[in-house]
């Protein structure tokens, strides 16, 4: 087995495999959850699945996979800017509701760092950690400058990014359900400022509105993390 492993490792770890691994594991995800409706099965979950033992079992380092597929770590910029066309058919449901909106993320903004640090520090997590913490809930490409720049480790980042985004994708909406949120700029927000791109994935589920709120929460929730973790850094 092992060698065989030795000898087909160019190919598995080459940039088109590894490529066609990510989008078709992920397209196998949003098949099975469109088939089944079930929140756990989020496509991006499945593909973590699969991807994972996979590179585990074929002996490809996250350094390599990372560098394979770096095309898609570059489109989640385009991809997020791209939100804004949605947000453009939605520009009605913004006009007279630009305060609230700036507050809202703000304050979102200070809660999501605050918690995770203060929360970590009282389980006596060192530096490294907390730094790869406090950036959690904007969207990966934001979130790993903002890490590397406070001494924390991106790649750690980006795997609480992913954590934090499929949690409140799975369970934001029923916590909006419960405490009884009805407006859809509310929902929008709290998805986009809590769980990035995923939250905004779910919330697109929810109604267009939800979905385009949301998608502008994500980039001023990544505006003002990245004026306030300077600030954070003197709780680190």
């Amino acid at each position: 087995m092992n060698r065989l492993l030795e000898q087909i490792r160019p190919l598995i770890s080459s940039e088109i495999f590894l490529l066609m691994l990510v989008m078709g594991t992920f397209l196998l995800g949003v098949y099975i959850y469109k088939r089944t409706k079930i929140t756990l099965l989020q496509p991006l979950l499945i593909s973590m699945l699969i991807i994972i033992p996979f590179l585990k079992v074929a002996g490809i380092d996250f350094p390599t996979f990372y560098q394979q597929t770096r095309i898609l770590n570059f489109m989640l910029g385009p991809s997020v800017v791209a939100l804004g066309y949605v947000l453009y058919e939605q520009i009605e449901q913004i006009r007279g509701n630009v305060i609230s909106i700036l507050t809202s993320v703000f304050i979102g903004s200070i809660v999501g760092i605050l918690s995770v640090v203060l929360v970590a520090k009282i389980f006596g997590a060192d530096r490294l950690l907390i730094a790869s913490l406090a950036p959690k809930s904007v969207t990966t490409p934001i979130a790993m400058s903002l890490s590397e720049k406070s001494g924390g480790a991106p790649a750690l980042t980006a795997a609480f990014v992913v954590i934090c985004g499929i949690f409140g994708g799975l369970i934001g909406p029923v916590i909006l359900r419960r405490i009884g949120i009805k407006s859809k700029i509310a929902k929008g927000l709290a998805m986009g400022s809590s769980s990035h791109a995923l939250g905004t994935a779910r919330a697109m589920e929810m109604g267009a509105v939800e979905g385009a709120i949301s998608g502008l929460a994500i980039g001023i929730m990544g505006i003002m993390t990245a004026l306030l973790i300077p600030f954070a850094e003197r709780l680190f």
